[in-house]
């Protein structure tokens, strides 16, 4: 896979600019706006003070080891009612279905989906979502069981440890491209992949830290054993064993995950993943930039450390700057094809309400010769 460069070109993440403010409610969102000074100084602002508070080191400690208990509450809560799949993915990361017409982009046109990350959690309900989370919660409860001989996650990893010792034979070992997403969830990324990229050499890997998110894919209809393997990993742990070798994955696709990871150890993991990838090949991520909506709406006693907060279902969340990701990624050797921030306009046209969020979509490349 050749690394292109952003140079002399900034694609947009979507088409649809805001030129005449009398026009701002007649859609639901609008691309790349400009901030102002004013703008970000009142974020800024929010920021220094719903972050003057940080949770006590004891608290803080107590949302790190019990980070896997967290989101498996909350995949079995929401099962996988809480995303929409994420079509919009080919759309920016064409490196998904390189074979792939772009005629197919279908309603992703405009880019990232107005209420894919509205509904994550911080937000809760909030305005743009099309259906009531609480109304399907009981329901959910009450489904949402764990296969007999299911995934535990103590077997999970015995499981991968095995594979991973065969020299030359696991999951996906005769395929000629290979995809891994690290944080799957529920599969609202893996199964647009598998949907849309029809390349029989194709085979996409799967993994989460919640075992609960790992066996929602596994009963999910459309899991194909043949084309995909999901299990359960944390990548916390650097002694937790991947089922594919290293230099054998054509793309790391991180969506909305190291986010929720503690920063100090982003390093480590960003390093880590790196190694998975052939030369040549591309770790895809989409995260939340600063000043980003959601970390605006945080009140004071929900800090855990500089831009990094704590949600009220115990799951946590960074905001990153391009410069941050940048280094993590160079610093694992790899090379930049783009780094850039996605402002957007949303906008609730019932209550006349403006919403703006950041996000930040990178692609970075392993150089396919060393370096000196």
């Amino acid at each position: 896979m050749a690394a292109s460069s952003e140079a002399g070109e900034r694609r947009p993440f979507g088409r649809r600019l805001l030129t005449d403010p009398s026009r701002l409610f007649q859609h639901n969102a609008w691309d790349n706006v400009e901030w102002s000074e004013e703008q970000e100084a009142s974020a800024r602002s929010k920021v220094q003070e719903n972050s003057s508070q940080l949770l006590p080191q004891d608290k803080q400690e107590e949302y790190e080891v019990n980070a896997k208990k967290y989101w498996d509450d909350f995949y079995k809560i929401h099962e996988n009612g809480f995303f929409k799949d994420r079509h919009w993915l080919f759309t920016e990361f064409p490196e998904l279905a390189p074979h792939r017409n772009s005629s197919q982009n279908g309603d992703s046109v405009h880019g990232f989906s107005d209420t894919e990350e509205s509904k994550k959690k911080g937000l809760g309900s909030c305005e743009l979502c099309h259906c009531s989370l609480e109304t399907r919660t009981e329901r959910q409860l009450n489904l949402i069981k764990s296969p007999p001989g299911g995934h535990t996650e103590e077997l999970a990893a015995q499981k991968d440890s095995e594979l991973s010792q065969h020299d030359g034979h696991y999951p996906g070992s005769a395929a000629s491209y290979r995809i891994l997403e690290v944080g799957c969830g529920a599969g609202n990324t893996v199964f647009p992949i598998l949907q849309t990229n029809n390349d029989p050499g194709l085979f996409v890997y799967c993994c989460d830290f919640s075992t609960a998110a790992v066996d929602l894919v596994q009963n999910n209809a459309e899991y194909d054993s043949s084309r995909c393997f999901a299990f359960v990993h944390d990548l916390c742990n650097d002694q937790s064993p991947f089922p594919m070798p290293e230099e054998s994955l054509d793309i790391v696709i991180l969506i909305f995950v190291l986010s929720a990871i503690l920063p100090e150890k982003m390093q480590c993991i960003v390093t880590r993943l790196s190694r998975l990838l052939k030369p040549g090949g591309m770790i895809l991520l989409r995260d939340y930039g600063r000043y980003d909506l959601a970390q605006l709406r945080f009140k004071k006693g929900q800090c855990l450390s500089d831009n990094f907060y704590v949600r009220g279902d115990g799951t946590r969340v960074y905001f990153f700057t391009q410069d941050e990701l940048d280094h993590l990624f160079t610093t694992a050797g790899l090379e930049k094809v783009q780094n850039l921030i996605d402002r957007r306009l949303q906008v609730n046209r019932g209550k006349q309400m403006t919403m703006y969020r950041v996000w930040i979509q990178c692609k970075y490349c392993k150089p396919t010769t060393l370096q000196p």
